[in-house]
């Protein structure tokens, strides 16, 4: 459901700008048998592969996978919103929240096993994030840093940086709360 959902909202967006399938690949630096793929509502793309696609199409990521897209308030009960990250131990990454553009902002609730990592490309200019840890322990790399963040510790930095998170192998695994801030989100997108 959810990849149909996605894929949906790609080629709306896509299709509403003029854009063939070779310039949406071109602009976001995804390939053009990625781009079907997701536009047919199949595969599993990474967080990174929609993030590129979000930003080419100036959309902020919130618009490609909300499956709620209210004007006023949006609610979004438990068990609702769209895991789009899935660790090989059972971890996730579930993007409860979000605003819609100019300036986009994620709310995220991620959990991971021991010894899970998660690897971020670099955002758009100007991203910001926040992590608050909830339960264990956090390791925070954003560049060639990386931070042990426990129970309570909350962490500022960008994320228009190489970024992680990890769950340390000799611990119980973790869960946070991560906010995404985008600013501008398709200001610089010509159609």
């Amino acid at each position: 459901m959810v990849n149909e959902l996605i894929g949906d909202r790609v080629r709306r967006h896509r299709t509403a700008r003029g854009w063939t399938l070779d310039e949406l690949a071109e602009r976001s630096g995804v390939s053009r048998r990625m781009v079907i793929t997701i536009e047919h509502g199949e595969g599993n793309p990474s967080i990174a592969t929609l993030l590129r696609l979000s930003d080419a199409l100036g959309v902020g990521l919130p618009v490609l996978v909300d499956v709620d897209q209210a004007r006023t308030t949006t609610v979004t009960r438990d068990g609702d919103a769209p895991v789009l990250w899935r660790g090989a131990r059972g971890g996730r990454a579930v993007l409860v929240a979000g605003t819609h553009p100019p300036d986009v902002v994620e709310l995220w609730d991620w959990s991971m096993q021991p010894g899970e990592e998660h690897r971020s490309e670099a955002h758009s200019a100007g991203t910001q994030e926040l992590l608050l840890v909830r339960d264990g322990a956090v390791d925070l790399h954003v560049g060639e840093r990386v931070e042990r963040l426990a129970v309570g510790d909350s962490a500022a930095f960008p994320g228009d940086v190489a970024h992680g998170y990890a769950a340390p192998a000799d611990g119980d695994g973790c869960r946070f709360t991560l906010t995404v801030f985008q600013p501008g989100v398709g200001a610089g997108v010509a159609s």
